[in-house]
């Protein structure tokens, strides 16, 4: 009495010695639902993630739905939770798998499946055996349930040294979330913070004063105050894995707030470096440009920036090289702004957005014949970041300038200092209406320039017009 089932099975007559073991089968898991993607898949998410993309990039990319990468990507804090080294040929793969599936549902045997795919009979046996979808009351082989079972048994959960050593996590926290104190040892309350939203990036108005030592600095640290306790050791990266990753359970999340960036999830070196730039691709850099445009012999040629005001403010400015003829894009605020909050990954209703300048720009090309709005030349704002969608519709390439580069569009950077006469810096640029900014592009373009032998930019414009006729 009180034995198990498996304790009282007996092996009927005639049995091989192997009956035992091939009945010892793995305990029931929970259903798996949709299995997730294999662990290539994921290796492939993470590689790409590393080298700059975004989480909406990478997960089309390898075939999942972005609320799947991005899910990933939170849970994970922002860190691979698997090793990107491809697996040794020691454990079967999904495609090893999906073979085991085809050949199995021919009715092939075991010996014939292992000698196809080259593994030992045994380990077929136990892989149809062990990792079958019994859902349906017997045993089917899928491989997409076997490669879920697999990763499920092959985790190997190890407690958190953070979570077992209560001293070493008080040290912790206490280093991470200290209060600031006087020489007296009074601490300063600091400023009134709000509760923790679990936002990814938290206001830095909103953080506390702590003593906010940083986890390298305690790791080491650790070694000068418990020179002889080898249990009062942790590495930075543990310390860091304990606020960034759920689960990891021994430290809470709203000490993230306590660190010098506050960030909530870790962001790959090569994406922040790719962001700001990151709709310049390597057709569109100037070096592209054809060379009819450096000599100003060929007119239809542009260059364009904006002119930056108070209140998220901008005016687009236009320039063709050959005629130095100016048209002034008018970017006025979008509705709503200043009266409800900005929405994060919303429209920007500073008016000078990637859309609205877009759809003005638009308007404001498409004025000109098809002869004269060959290129347009740009610095690397993200204003322009639709540029193809631009080019699409207007038929003008655009090209952007290298960084930090301003003369490389000369004509644009002094048409822009002749501007600052009528804006002045400083200044709410949306103070003026569309019909405003025509008055000024008039008057500039009916100044007398040197360049042109004192004729003024409207003039040699209007050759240009007659001679396309």
């Amino acid at each position: 009495m009180g034995r198990s089932n498996k304790q009282t099975r007996q092996a009927p007559v005639g049995a091989r010695r192997q009956w035992a073991a091939d009945r010892a089968l793995r305990p029931s898991m929970r259903s798996p639902g949709r299995p997730e993607p294999s662990r290539a898949v994921q290796r492939d998410f993470w590689r790409r993630i590393a080298s700059g993309a975004t989480t909406a990039d990478a997960a089309e990319t390898v075939g999942v739905s972005w609320p799947v990468g991005s899910r990933w990507f939170r849970h994970a804090g922002g860190m691979p939770p698997i090793s990107l080294d491809e697996p040794t040929g020691r454990y079967l793969s999904f495609t090893e798998r999906e073979e085991i599936a085809l050949l199995r549902a021919q009715d092939v045997g075991v010996r014939e499946i292992a000698r196809r795919i080259g593994r030992d009979p045994g380990t077929i046996s136990r892989e149809l055996r062990r990792n079958a979808a019994t859902r349906s009351g017997t045993q089917v082989y899928r491989a997409g349930v076997a490669q879920w079972k697999a990763q499920q048994a092959a985790k190997r959960p190890k407690t958190a040294k953070l979570v077992d050593n209560d001293r070493l996590r008080e040290y912790v926290q206490e280093r991470l979330s200290g209060a600031v104190r006087r020489p007296d040892g009074t601490a300063v309350a600091g400023p009134d913070t709000p509760a923790w939203k679990g936002l990814n990036k938290p206001h830095r108005q909103d953080r506390r004063w702590a003593t906010a030592w940083s986890p390298e600095q305690i790791s080491h640290r650790l070694k000068v105050d418990f020179p002889e306790d080898e249990s009062m050791r942790i590495s930075h990266e543990a310390i860091y894995q304990s606020l960034y990753i759920e689960g990891r359970g021994a430290l809470t999340r709203e000490l993230v707030t306590c660190l010098r960036t506050g960030r909530a999830l870790r962001v790959p070196r090569s994406r922040s470096q790719n962001k700001p730039q990151g709709h310049v691709t390597a057709d569109v850099v100037i070096s592209e440009r054809p060379a009819e445009a450096e000599d100003r012999a060929v007119p239809g040629h542009w260059e364009g920036d904006l002119i930056i005001g108070t209140g998220r403010s901008a005016i687009g400015t236009l320039v063709e090289r050959s005629s130095r003829s100016t048209i002034l894009v008018h970017l006025p605020r979008l509705e709503g702004w200043g009266e409800r909050p900005p929405v994060k990954n919303g429209p920007s209703l500073g008016g000078y957005g990637a859309v609205a300048m877009n759809a003005a720009l638009t308007t404001s090309m498409t004025t000109l014949p098809e002869q004269l709005r060959k290129t347009l030349t740009w610095d690397r704002g993200k204003e322009l970041s639709g540029h193809a969608r631009f080019a699409l519709k207007t038929g003008t390439r655009v090209f952007f300038a290298d960084p930090h580069s301003p003369w490389q569009r000369p004509t644009n950077e002094n048409t822009n200092g002749l501007l600052r006469q009528y804006f002045p810096k400083g200044t709410d640029l949306s103070r003026w209406s569309a019909e405003d900014l025509e008055a000024v592009a008039l008057a500039i373009n009916n100044r007398p320039r040197k360049v042109l032998g004192w004729r003024t930019p409207a003039e040699v414009f209007a050759e240009q017009l007659r001679s396309l006729q």
